[in-house]
């Protein structure tokens, strides 16, 4: 570990967690067992997806330097599985066959999680407190894995895998950056960054009209999900921009307080002294700075006291110019892109794509502009994959195949998908009754695994 010490492990590796093998290079499982378990029979499981870029992974070892390593050192067991993606192939009849398109390395994640389920007897530690960590991709999955725990819609594709034929549930899923929701995040990247089209990201003409096309496409979608802050309050695409500006304040703040420099440039406002606020006492805020939302960890969220300015607004344009001069953002559309400015497809247009490897729009806009046809829609089946890719369609007040407990961290300058993704799903978790430990730390750009004292604390007070 890097403080020195050695974690003692008992390896059980290259298991087969399907009957029916498509890939026999992706579709196994790694146990690892610490020498002393954390409670036993009670002990949870740390399930880690090293997916990225929706493509394949073969089941991995424990690194000492993420999340699977310090899982170990806390005494948990660790199962590390492979799965299929955008890239696995297999030769069948002197034919190329690529064997990850969607949905298919969801349901090796489900296969997985239902031979721990099924073999919990006599596997160390308890299938019953399953942890899913991942990261990007991965990150998605393991928000679709934490959504979508015995839906029935995955039964018959998980029949024919021969997966186990028990729960898929989990109990809590931990998802860093999560690239998910991607039937509509390239109208939302395109409505929150296109303050930034002309001076930073210097699009061209035609660059500029898909941009305001997405843009106008996505007040329609905030609207449509229903949200609410904290107080019960209607989230909007009126006052979104507000919202999203409490996480971004409560981040900056709290950079301050651990002695970061911020610079007066990027668009954080802030007082030397406390804030009056009217006479009235600093609390949750709208957008003004008045702290932060409730469900984001009581140590993140701002404190005010004497050694530190205090973050009371942010200019939102100027920040969002600032995460776009740190790295380019993405050409419109973000990712959708195959056939509509250019032809090069992204890593979602070939995991959306067919068995021959050919890639495929997923979103009618995107299908559309390829075809140059107004009319133009997806097929029946496309919508079907789409829709059981996406966790927000399964997150709902008392759902049973939600789990419980969720760990969501986004980087405040992690442009890779936009900041409405994770807000989204944090948000929609929190008002359907769900435990929700979701922040945006300052200064992270797209990663996955840090902070691990926050992490393991926070598994710890769900699971002791």
């Amino acid at each position: 570990m890097p403080s020195g010490e050695n974690v003692r492990y008992t390896a059980y590796e290259n298991i087969f967690y399907v009957a029916n093998i498509e890939d026999s290079v992706y579709q196994t499982l790694n146990i690892y067992v610490p020498e002393t378990l954390n409670r036993g029979d009670a002990t949870p499981i740390f399930l880690r997806t090293y997916i990225g870029g929706y493509m394949a992974t073969t089941a991995k070892s424990p690194s000492a330097s993420d999340a699977t390593g310090r899982a170990l050192k806390e005494g948990y067991v660790v199962c590390i599985p492979g799965s299929r993606g955008a890239n696995s192939t297999i030769t069948r009849d002197d034919k190329t066959i690529y064997t990850g398109i969607a949905p298919n390395g969801l349901l090796d994640l489900k296969a997985a999680i239902r031979y721990l389920r099924y073999n919990d007897d006599v596997i160390p530690g308890s299938a019953e407190r399953i942890i899913i960590d991942g990261t990007s991709a991965g990150g998605a999955m393991s928000a679709l894995v934490g959504a979508t725990g015995d839906r029935p819609e995955y039964d018959e594709y998980l029949r024919k895998m021969g997966a186990a034929q028990t729960s898929d549930k989990v109990f809590a899923s931990v998802c860093y950056c999560p690239i998910t929701d991607l039937k509509h995040a390239d109208m939302e990247y395109e409505w929150l960054y296109g303050c930034t089209n002309t001076d930073v990201r210097h699009l061209n003409a035609d660059q500029i009209t898909i941009s305001n096309e997405l843009a106008a496409e996505c007040p329609g979608y905030i609207n449509s999900l229903n949200l609410k802050d904290d107080a019960g309050n209607a989230i909007t695409a009126d006052n979104y921009k507000d919202y999203l500006k409490t996480f971004l304040i409560a981040s900056a703040h709290k950079a301050l307080e651990e002695g970061c420099e911020i610079p007066d440039t990027i668009g954080i406002v802030r007082y030397a002294e406390k804030p009056n606020f009217g006479g009235r006492p600093a609390q949750r805020g709208n957008g003004d700075g008045r702290g932060a939302p409730s469900f984001g960890p009581a140590g993140m969220r701002p404190r005010f006291n004497n050694n530190t300015d205090y973050v009371t607004d942010i200019d939102l344009e100027k920040y969002l110019s600032y995460v776009a001069s740190v790295t380019p953002l993405k050409t419109p559309p973000a990712f959708d892109q195959y056939g509509v400015l250019i032809d090069t497809p992204t890593p979602e247009n070939n995991v959306f794509g067919n068995s021959n490897g050919e890639p495929a729009n997923f979103t009618d806009f995107s299908l559309r502009h390829r075809l140059h046809d107004n009319s133009a829609t997806l097929d029946k089946e496309m919508v079907h994959r789409v829709f059981i890719m996406n966790p927000m369609n399964f997150i709902s007040e008392k759902a049973p195949s939600v789990a419980p407990h969720w760990f969501i961290r986004h980087g405040a300058k992690d442009r890779d998908t936009s900041f409405l993704v994770p807000v989204n799903l944090a948000t929609k978790l929190k008002n359907s009754g769900y435990d929700v430990n979701f922040f945006l730390p300052w200064n992270r750009p797209h990663s996955g695994d840090y902070n691990l004292d926050d992490l393991f604390g926070w598994i710890d007070s769900i699971t002791m």
